[in-house]
C-alpha cells in the first residue's frame, strides 16, 4: 500500500484549499505564531522604550524596525525554527519566547533578553494573539466575501423587483409577491447580521498569571501597571478587559461566533428557498461548459452549489455553537479546555467561507423562468379571495354594503377549489358593493395582486 500519511485530513486543507487559503494567513498555526511574535515583540518595545524597569537601554529606530521585520517577514523557515524550539520546550508560547531572545542576540541587543515575555503568562500572549488573528480574518477575509455575496443577491433582487410570482405559505398557493421582494427579505436579514459582525468588540487582557498583576507589582512597584496594560492592549487596536482570571473570559468570542452562526442560518434558509424555487422551475440553471450533473442521467443540472453550501453552513454552525458554549466557561482561574477548542476557529470560519463562495457562484448560475411564473399565477385565480373578502369588509365598515360574514362567503367559493377568471367576474358582479369597489376587483388578477412588494424591495435594501 502506498504511503498517504502526508495527505490533508480536512477538505479545507485539500479539496477546498484554494477557496479558504486566505483564512490560513490568520487562523492557521503559523498565523497564530506570527501573532504571538507580534505581541511579544511589541511588549518588549513597550517595556524598553518606556523604561518601565529602569533599564535605561531603549531600542533605537533601526532596532525597532529590525524586530518588527521579524513579524512582517515571518516565513516557513521561521515556522521550522519555532518547531525546533517547541520540541525542546514542549510548550508553544515558551518556544516563541526563545525565538525572540535569539532575535535580540542577532540584532546585537542581548542585554534585553530578560524583557522577552516579562511578567507574562502564556494566556497574556495567546488571548491577544487570538483577538488579532480572528479580527483580521473576519475583517480582511470573511466580511469582504460575505458582503460581495450579499451585493450579488441584492442585484438579483433589484433585477426581479417587479416580477410577480405565486407565493406559497405552508407549501400552498398564497397571495402573490415579487421575486425581487422575496430575495430582498434575505438581503435585509443578512445585512443586519453583517452590521453586527462588523461592529464586533475584540477584547484582550494583559494582567499576569491570575489577572492580578502580582509579579508586575513585586518587580516594579512604582509602575502604574493598570495604565501600562491598558495602553499596550489599546495600542494593538483591541478593547482592554480589566477584570479577568488567568484567561480573558472569551465572551466576545461567543458573541462573535453566535452572530456568524445566525448569519449562517439565514444563508442556509436562502439556500433551501432557492433550491425549492429551482425545483419548481421558477429559476432555470445555466449549464456550465464541461460540467456533469449525473454520472448516469445526461440531462441533469443539479443545484449542487446550494446543497454544498447547506452542508458547510451546518458544519460551521456545529463548531461555532460549540465554541460559543465552551469558551465562556473555565474552571476556577484556568483550565485548558479553551486551548484545544480555539484551534478549531479557523475550521469553523472556513466552512462558512466555503458556503459563501458556493452561494456566490450559485447565484451566478441561475436565471428567472418567467414563463413558469406566469403560468402558475394564471392557474391560481383563487388567491384573489383574500382581496375580495377584504374589500367587502371595507365596504361593510363604510356602510356601503350589508353582506354578512364576507370571509365565510369567499371561503365557500374558493376553499379547496380551482376557479378561473370568469368565475370571479361573475361573483364580483353579483356582490352588493359600490361600483368603485367592483371596478377595482374586476381589474385585479394574480399577476398584479402584489401590493407594495416592488416598492419594498426597492426602498429597504
Amino acid at each position: 500500500m502506498s504511503n498517504l500519511s502526508n495527505q490533508p485530513l480536512s477538505p479545507l486543507d485539500g479539496r477546498y484549499k484554494s477557496t479558504v487559503a486566505d483564512l490560513g494567513v490568520h487562523l492557521s498555526e503559523a498565523g497564530l505564531n506570527r501573532a504571538r511574535l507580534h505581541v511579544e515583540i511589541e511588549w518588549l518595545i513597550h517595556l524598553a522604550n518606556r523604561n518601565l524597569l529602569k533599564t535605561d537601554a531603549p531600542l533605537d529606530l533601526t532596532e525597532v524596525e529590525l524586530l518588527r521585520d521579524v513579524v512582517a517577514n515571518f516565513s516557513d523557515a521561521d515556522v521550522e525554527t519555532l518547531a525546533t524550539f517547541e520540541a525542546q520546550t514542549k510548550h508553544d508560547v515558551k518556544a516563541v519566547e526563545y525565538f525572540v531572545r535569539e532575535k535580540l542576540v542577532e540584532i546585537g541587543r542581548p542585554d534585553l533578553t530578560e524583557l522577552a515575555h516579562f511578567a507574562c503568562t502564556s494566556e497574556d500572549i495567546n488571548n491577544i494573539s487570538y483577538a488579532l488573528t480572528v479580527r483580521d480574518a473576519i475583517n480582511e477575509v470573511w466580511l469582504p466575501r460575505a458582503r460581495a455575496m450579499v451585493e450579488k443577491l441584492s442585484a438579483l433582487s433589484a433585477r426581479y423587483q417587479d416580477v410577480a410570482m405565486l407565493s406559497r405559505t405552508h407549501g400552498q398557493p398564497a397571495t402573490p409577491t415579487t421575486m425581487g421582494k422575496e430575495l430582498a427579505v434575505f438581503v435585509y436579514r443578512l445585512k443586519r447580521q453583517l452590521q453586527r459582525i462588523d461592529a464586533a468588540d475584540y477584547l484582550a487582557k494583559f494582567s499576569g498569571a491570575t489577572g492580578t498583576f502580582s509579579a508586575h507589582v513585586v518587580a516594579a512597584p512604582n509602575v502604574d501597571w493598570i495604565k501600562e496594560s491598558r495602553d499596550f492592549v489599546e495600542s494593538l487596536k483591541l478593547t482592554w478587559n480589566p477584570l479577568t482570571t488567568q484567561i480573558e473570559s472569551h465572551d466576545w468570542q461567543a458573541e462573535l461566533y453566535s452572530a456568524v452562526a445566525l448569519f449562517n442560518r439565514i444563508l442556509h434558509n436562502l439556500c433551501t428557498d432557492v433550491w425549492t424555487y429551482i425545483s419548481l422551475s421558477f429559476f432555470k440553471q445555466i449549464p456550465q461548459a464541461g460540467a456533469t450533473g449525473s454520472s448516469t442521467m445526461p440531462h441533469k443540472i443539479n443545484p449542487i452549489k446550494f446543497e454544498n453550501a447547506e452542508s458547510n453552513l451546518e458544519l460551521s454552525n456545529a463548531l461555532l455553537d460549540s465554541l460559543a458554549a465552551t469558551l465562556v466557561t473555565s474552571r476556577m482561574q484556568r483550565d485548558l479546555s479553551d486551548s484545544s477548542a480555539q484551534r478549531n476557529i479557523g475550521v469553523a470560519i472556513g466552512h462558512s467561507l466555503l458556503a459563501i463562495d458556493n452561494v456566490t457562484r450559485g447565484l451566478g448560475e441561475i436565471e428567472l423562468n418567467q414563463a413558469v411564473l406566469d403560468a402558475e399565477l394564471s392557474e391560481n385565480w383563487e388567491v384573489l379571495a383574500e382581496a375580495i373578502q377584504t374589500v367587502i369588509r371595507a365596504e361593510v365598515a363604510a356602510g356601503k354594503s350589508s353582506i354578512s360574514d364576507p370571509y365565510q362567503l369567499l371561503k365557500e367559493l374558493t376553499r379547496g377549489k380551482k376557479i378561473g377568471h370568469d368565475d370571479l367576474v361573475t361573483f364580483v358582479n353579483s356582490l352588493e358593493i359600490s361600483q368603485d369597489a367592483k371596478d377595482r376587483l374586476l381589474a385585479l388578477k394574480p399577476h398584479n395582486y402584489t401590493g407594495l412588494a416592488a416598492e419594498l424591495a426597492k426602498t429597504f435594501i
